[in-house]
């Protein structure tokens, strides 16, 4: 019973994923998100204890599997950022899921896998910086998050803004990120 119990649990998170990335917290509906996940509501509130408890394992999810995913190699960050470039591209939903869950659940505090993620990530670009495999005119902590924003620039840049950038091609968007990552820690990108 222990296998069909966790197959529920896993199609309720990929159910909420898609209802929360679309509605949010606030305007999912635990009826839909069981009846696309082929259960009952009980079972959310059985797993997830609430709504905000499904959200919440969600959102752990899609960290674990962002995480997962995606390697830290210093002595590339510029290709570190392109394969974020693309797993928002691929995942168009974790750009949703960071927006709703900054408006409506900011109350919460930070999500302890992706911060343990973030500061074994700052670290290796602090021993880096100081080892000179990479320069750049910041701190770590503040290197390692622009490079997340550089790598995210696509999804959260105003449409308004998007509609006057002519770069709409995937490889495109992805050498951009790339050479903006190379300048901002100081590396030289090879020719292509």
């Amino acid at each position: 019973m222990q296998r069909d119990a966790e197959a529920t649990r896993q199609r309720l998170i990929a159910a909420g994923r898609a209802e929360f990335a679309a509605r949010g917290l606030t305007g999912a509906r635990v009826d839909r998100i069981a009846e696309a996940a082929q259960a009952n509501k009980a079972q959310i509130y059985h797993y997830f204890k609430s709504k905000a408890g499904l959200f919440d394992a969600v959102w752990e999810d899609a960290v674990r599997q962002t995480v997962e995913g995606l390697p830290l190699d210093v002595e590339d960050l510029p290709g570190a950022a392109a394969l974020l470039c693309d797993a928002y591209v691929d995942h168009p939903e974790l750009s949703r899921l960071n927006t709703w869950r900054r408006l409506e659940h900011d109350d919460l505090p930070p999500d302890a896998a992706a911060g343990n993620d973030a500061a074994g990530r700052i670290a290796l670009i602090e021993r880096a910086l100081r080892g000179g495999v990479i320069r750049g005119g910041f701190d770590a902590d503040v290197l390692f998050a622009l490079i997340l924003h550089v790598a995210a620039f696509w999804e959260f840049t105003s449409p308004d803004v998007m509609a006057l950038v002519q770069v709409t091609d995937r490889e495109e968007r992805r050498e951009v990120v790339r050479a903006v990552v190379a300048a901002l820690v100081g590396v030289a990108e090879a020719e292509g």
